[in-house]
């Protein structure tokens, strides 16, 4: 039976978030108009303001209402509230603004809105957050529990226990397992909650055990079994999740599509195929490399200088990378190496005492300076500030044939920095692990993330220890 308790949070949640909206508004007031650190401005009524503010309020908790923002967040990452937080106090001050313009409504101080919004977002991350952790430890010491009966108790069934039991702070209990095959686990596994019996005995079990979910991991060939227990779960208001045979095969979180009205589920779902995410991106890339190019410019400059006073040769050097699409492109970088044949460039290695690398080449790469003209690359559209570091086709050719999934790195464009290179996989190190951190990347994408992987390679410094 679903626990009735659920909807009674949602509507302790959207008042909760009504009256934190309220209290935004007190603090916005007196930090506008009575703290000095603005001008002083002698404000309209505080009952017209306040009036404004409880229709924001509204608008707000319809927004989350409308965005999923009140459903069950058990099995979500705290991220998932924060994009959600900013995304419908965006949405709420701006149809604010737009019922004050169509209400003529020109009084209201646009700095005190400023300042509402800023209060709003910071009040509603703290208080959620502080949720969040309490919610953690009430449940790790089994208050507010949700009870799952698991169907199958072969690997499929096992393994999901073993997850499980690994995050105590989601609040979730195995009550035991249904299996037709065997009435007792073997002995590696007795520490395991019993098989209480068959699968046959799943609407008996319903209705004399509390179960808030049935998992089913039964293996492929019991297929047919499947729609029986369903009609079970949905008869006595159990949830019902399938963990397919092939999860294996599956990304780590699964996106169902769907073609000519068939459900299909997407093996690799990936936030960037959005085309609203896309453009973030875009727009997000444009601005931060037209900024990075304007500021690093003198430096360039620099760079340009002592590049030519120390060896001969162009100041930039032009390499063949393969990028988004698997689509070729040349990548820019200033000149670290002695002038040698495209051949060598190409398929040569760099190793530490490489005897093509100049002086001041060494310097460069060792600082990461040498990359600063990727940022045209961006500007351009071929690279991202943050994405998988694009390879040489010779590498590339080699590569995939070597190492499973070394091509998904390319449903996305590459980038001047990324998630494997913050975590220390630059240079000399091990490609299957940057692949690895390429492909969380790419399936766990936000906005957000690229911040904290700018803001992580900025605090690291850009020193490369392994850069030869």
């Amino acid at each position: 039976m679903i626990r009735k308790n659920e909807r009674f949070l949602t509507q302790v949640y959207s008042v909760t978030d009504f009256l934190i909206i309220q209290l935004a508004f007190i603090m916005a007031w007196w930090i506008k108009f009575n703290s000095g650190i603005f001008e002083y401005e002698q404000p309209i009524s505080i009952k017209i303001y306040f009036l404004w503010s409880l229709i924001y309020g509204l608008i707000v908790i319809g927004a989350g209402y409308i965005s999923g923002f009140y459903s069950s967040k058990r099995k979500k990452r705290f991220s998932f509230e924060v994009l959600k937080i900013l995304q419908i106090h965006s949405v709420g001050i701006l149809l604010l603004i737009s019922v004050l313009f169509i209400m003529k409504e020109i009084h209201i101080s646009r700095y005190f809105l400023g300042v509402y919004l800023i209060t709003n977002i910071s009040l509603a991350q703290i208080y959620r957050y502080m949720v969040k952790i309490a919610l953690k430890r009430f449940r790790q010491k089994g208050f507010n529990k949700q009870f799952v009966l698991i169907l199958g108790a072969g690997s499929l069934g096992r393994r999901f226990y073993e997850n499980l039991k690994h995050h105590p702070e989601l609040g979730f209990e195995i009550v035991g397992f249904l299996d037709d095959y065997q009435q007792t686990h073997e002995a590696a596994f007795s520490h395991y909650k019993p098989i209480i019996g068959g699968i046959d005995d799943l609407e008996t079990t319903l209705q004399t055990v509390i179960v808030d979910e049935v998992i089913i991991a039964l293996p492929l060939d019991a297929h047919h079994k499947y729609a029986k227990i369903i009609n079970q779960c949905e008869k006595a208001g159990v949830r019902t999740m399938i963990i397919p045979d092939f999860f294996d095969l599956l990304p780590a979180r699964p996106y169902f599509d769907n073609f000519a009205g068939i459900p299909l589920i997407n093996v690799r779902d990936i936030p960037l195929d959005e085309l609203r995410n896309r453009l973030l991106k875009r727009v997000f890339d444009i601005v931060f490399s037209l900024a990075a190019i304007i500021v690093t410019l003198p430096v360039m400059i620099l760079i340009a200088i002592g590049i030519k006073l120390t060896s001969r040769g162009p100041i930039l050097f032009k390499q063949e990378r393969v990028g988004f699409n698997r689509r070729t492109f040349m990548m820019y970088k200033f000149r670290s190496m002695k002038v040698v044949s495209q051949n060598s460039s190409d398929t040569g290695w760099t190793t530490e005492n490489d005897p093509r690398k100049t002086k001041f080449g060494s310097f460069l790469r060792k600082t990461s300076l040498d990359e600063l003209p990727q940022f045209f690359n961006v500007l351009i559209g071929n690279m991202s500030v943050v994405g998988p570091r694009p390879e040489r086709p010779y590498y590339v050719d080699q590569f995939k044939e070597e190492i499973p999934k070394y091509m998904v790195k390319h449903h996305i464009r590459p980038g001047i920095t990324g998630w494997a290179q913050t975590n220390g996989l630059r240079g000399d190190t091990s490609i299957e692990d940057r692949i690895s951190y390429d492909i969380f990347y790419i399936e766990n994408w936000t906005f957000l993330f690229d911040i904290k992987i700018i803001i992580k390679t900025l605090v690291n410094g850009l020193v490369n220890r392994n850069a030869y």
